[in-house]
């Protein structure tokens, strides 16, 4: 889409989400998020009353670093009773 439309054009587009609000699957999540908690605090007791975001995923998460991915890889792997010959493992230090 980027590549179709110049800055001019992109910047009235956000101009437009500004006054209106989030555009595609971002105000789907809103407004399914408003109606579960509508839903939800129609059939609650007392007590704390649900509010949309309750019910909107996190999607743009920052990516994790290689070091998280690595230490899940390494859980995982120690879950499932594999081995870590890696330098540093623990099965490795243990030999």
């Amino acid at each position: 889409m980027l590549a179709d439309i110049d800055s001019d054009e992109l910047t009235d587009w956000l101009a437009y989400e500004q006054v209106t609000g989030p555009l595609g699957p971002t105000r789907a999540d809103v407004l399914h998020g408003i109606r579960a908690a509508v839903t939800a605090n129609s059939v609650a007791g007392k007590g704390r009353k649900a509010t949309p975001r309750d019910f909107i995923p996190t999607w743009d998460q920052s990516p994790p670093s290689a070091e998280d991915m690595f230490e899940t890889v390494r859980t995982v792997t120690a879950l499932l009773g594999g081995t870590d010959h890696t330098a540093g493992g623990h099965d490795a230090d243990a030999q």
